[in-house]
C-alpha cells in the first residue's frame, strides 16, 4: 500500500512538473509594469534584474523591483522610504522626484534622480544619488551633486576607473538657442562626496535641427565605442529615442543615421501604444540585448494609467541599437527573453494584517505626524482638517491604478453624528482632479472634484443616497472611459449611485502633470479638528477582463 502511494505522489509530482513547464508561455504581454510607472531604468546583477520607476510627488519615493526574467516583475521595496530622504512638504502635481537611473559597481547599488519644485520644503538641490549594497535598503541619505545643472541624472564609470555624471540642461552656454533646446552635459563626479570634478562638457542637444527637450541620457560602451542615448521630442506625442556614438568619451558625439531608434510618433495618437522614450538597455547573462521603454496605452485618445513601462528586443548593428528589428516598434504581445520563466503570486486583496504596509501603498507627499495604524487586522486612518484639494498631505493611502478596467472594493466600519466627517473610497489624478465615494453621519455621497480651466476648483456632489449602517462595503469600477460607484452593506448586494461618470476627468490629456490615476482610502474632517477614525477591514483591486 505504501508502494503504491509512493509511485503514485511521484508520478502526480512528474506530471505537476511536465503541466507547469506545457504552460510556460512563448509570448509575454506588455506593459511590463502597467499603471504609472515612468521613466524606467533598469540594471542586471548575475541573473537577477532590478528596475526603478519615478514617483513625483508619491511618497515612498522610487519603487524598485525585482525580475528573474524580464516580464514578471515584484516590487521589493521604495529606494526612498524615510522622511529623511525626501520629506515633501508642499509640491504640487509636477514636483517631487523623477527620472532614476540604476546602475551596480563593485558592490554597490547606486540610484541618481532628480528633485524639484519642492526648495524649502524638503531641501531640494536639484539632483542627488542613494547607495546600498542590497536593492532592497537600507538605502543612503541623499548625497547632493555640489553644482549640478537641469534634471535626468546618469552615472557612468570609464574603464580606468573615473565616474562621471551626465544631466539635461538649459543653463550652460549661454541658455537656449532656440526654443525647448536643452543640452546632454558631463562632468567627471567624486561619488564618495558628491563634488563635481570637472566643468561641464554638452554632448548634444538632440539629433535633428531645432530639436525639442533633450533629456533622459544614459551611456553605454560597446566595444570601443561609447553609445549616447537619450529621449527628446517631450514625453508625449512626440517622444522619441535617439542615440549618439564617438570614441572619446568626452565627445565629439555624432548622432547615429537611423534617428530615432524609436518612436511611435509616425504612428498617430491612435496607436495602441503611444509616447514612447525614455528607454534603458541591459545585456542579458545569454548575451541578448532588451530595452525598457516609457509608453502610454490611450483609450479614447487620452490616458488616466500614465506612463507605463514595456519591454522590447534589441539587436546591435555595429554600434546602432536596433529595437525590435524587422519591426522596428514596441507591440502589445511579443517573444518573450530567452530566461528561465519566472512568475510570482500577485496579490489582489489586502486584509492590512501585520504592523506594515505592502509595498504599493502610497501617500500623496511625506506624512509629517503617524496619522494611521495597522491594528487587529484593520487599518485605521485618522480624520484630520486637511483636505485632498489642497497641496499637503491628507489622510489618503492609494496604490496605482494599473488596468484600463478594473475593480476596487473595500470594507469600512465608520461611525459619526458630524456632517463634516467623511471617509471612503477616492480615484484620482492628482488634487484637482478626481471622485469620491464617502460616508458620512447618514448618507453616502459620490463628489466629484474638477478644475475645467485648471484656475477654478469645483466641487460637486453628483448624488447621494441615505446610509446609516455603520458597516458600508464600497466600490470603483472602471470601464474604458467610464467609471462607476457602489455601495451597499455586503458585495453580493451593491448598488450604483450617481450613474456612469466620466473618466476624462482623471486623465493626464484633462488633469495635466506626469503621474497616473491612483485608487485608494481617504477620511477627513474638512478643515474641523476631530478625535475620530475609519477603520477599513480590506481592500481588494483585481483586473476586469
Amino acid at each position: 500500500m505504501k508502494k503504491r502511494i509512493l509511485i503514485l505522489m511521484v508520478s502526480l509530482f512528474i506530471l505537476g512538473g511536465l503541466y507547469s513547464q506545457s504552460h510556460i508561455p512563448e509570448n509575454f504581454q506588455n506593459p511590463i509594469i502597467p499603471g504609472f510607472h515612468p521613466d524606467p531604468s533598469i540594471t542586471r546583477v548575475g541573473d537577477d534584474y532590478y528596475l526603478v520607476n519615478s514617483s513625483f510627488n508619491w511618497f515612498p519615493g522610487i519603487p524598485i523591483f525585482h525580475s528573474k526574467d524580464l516580464v514578471n516583475w515584484k516590487q521589493i521595496g521604495n529606494v526612498l522610504s524615510r522622511p529623511e530622504q525626501l520629506n515633501m512638504k508642499t509640491p504640487g502635481n509636477g514636483g517631487g522626484v523623477w527620472a532614476p537611473t540604476i546602475r551596480f559597481h563593485e558592490g554597490l547599488f547606486y540610484v541618481a534622480v532628480t528633485c524639484k519644485q519642492c526648495i524649502n520644503a524638503c531641501d531640494c538641490g536639484d539632483n542627488f544619488y542613494v547607495t546600498a549594497k542590497d536593492p532592497t535598503g537600507p538605502w543612503s541619505d541623499p548625497i547632493w551633486v555640489d553644482r549640478s545643472y537641469g534634471i535626468d541624472p546618469t552615472i557612468f564609470w570609464d574603464d580606468d576607473g573615473k565616474s562621471y555624471y551626465i544631466g539635461s540642461t538649459h543653463e550652460l552656454e549661454g541658455g537656449r538657442e532656440w526654443p525647448s533646446q536643452d543640452k546632454i552635459y558631463i562632468s567627471e563626479i567624486d561619488l564618495k562626496t558628491g563634488k563635481i570634478l570637472t566643468e561641464p562638457i554638452v554632448l548634444t542637444s538632440g539629433h535633428a535641427t531645432n530639436a525639442k527637450f533633450a533629456e533622459g541620457p544614459h551611456l553605454y560602451k560597446k566595444g570601443q565605442t561609447y553609445v549616447l542615448m537619450i529621449s527628446e521630442g517631450g514625453t508625449w506625442s512626440n517622444h522619441a529615442v535617439t542615440t549618439f556614438t564617438s570614441q572619446k568619451l568626452l565627445g565629439p558625439y555624432e548622432p547615429t543615421q537611423v534617428n530615432p531608434v524609436l518612436t511611435h510618433r509616425h504612428l498617430g495618437d491612435d496607436a495602441a501604444i503611444t509616447t514612447l522614450g525614455h528607454a534603458d538597455l541591459v545585456e542579458t547573462q545569454n548575451g541578448d540585448w532588451w530595452a525598457v521603454v516609457l509608453g502610454c496605452r490611450p483609450e479614447e485618445g487620452k490616458y488616466y494609467l500614465g506612463r507605463e513601462t514595456f519591454l522590447t528586443p534589441v539587436e546591435w548593428q555595429g554600434s546602432t541599437p536596433i529595437f525590435n528589428p524587422g519591426k522596428g516598434q514596441v507591440l502589445m504581445t511579443d517573444k518573450r527573453p530567452d530566461l528561465a520563466w519566472t512568475p510570482f503570486k500577485k496579490i489582489t486583496r489586502f486584509d492590512f494584517e501585520g504592523d506594515t504596509l505592502d509595498l504599493g501603498w502610497n501617500f500623496l507627499l511625506t506624512p509629517q505626524t503617524q496619522w494611521y495604524g495597522l491594528k487587529n487586522g484593520k487599518l485605521s486612518i485618522k480624520l484630520r482638517p486637511e483636505v485632498v484639494t489642497e497641496k499637503n498631505n491628507p489622510s489618503l493611502i492609494a496604490r496605482r491604478l494599473q488596468y484600463l478596467r478594473s475593480e476596487a472594493t473595500l470594507k469600512l466600519n465608520f461611525i459619526t453624528r458630524k456632517n463634516y466627517e467623511k471617509a471612503g473610497i477616492i480615484v484620482l489624478q492628482n488634487t484637482n482632479y478626481n471622485y469620491q465615494l464617502l460616508k458620512g453621519k447618514d448618507s453616502v455621497s459620490l463628489i466629484k472634484v474638477y478644475n475645467e480651466d485648471r484656475k477654478t476648483l469645483s466641487t460637486e456632489t453628483i448624488a447621494s443616497a441615505k446610509y446609516i449602517e455603520d458597516e458600508v462595503i464600497l466600490s470603483m469600477v472602471n470601464d474604458g472611459m467610464r467609471l462607476r460607484f457602489y455601495f451597499g452593506e455586503s458585495q453580493e448586494h451593491l448598488e450604483q449611485l450617481g450613474g456612469d461618470q466620466d473618466a476624462g476627468v482623471i486623465t493626464s490629456n484633462v488633469a495635466g502633470g506626469f503621474t497616473g490615476a491612483y485608487v485608494g482610502m481617504y477620511a477627513s474632517s474638512n478643515g474641523r479638528s476631530s478625535k475620530n477614525e475609519a477603520m477599513f477591514d480590506w481592500f481588494e483591486y483585481r483586473t476586469l477582463k
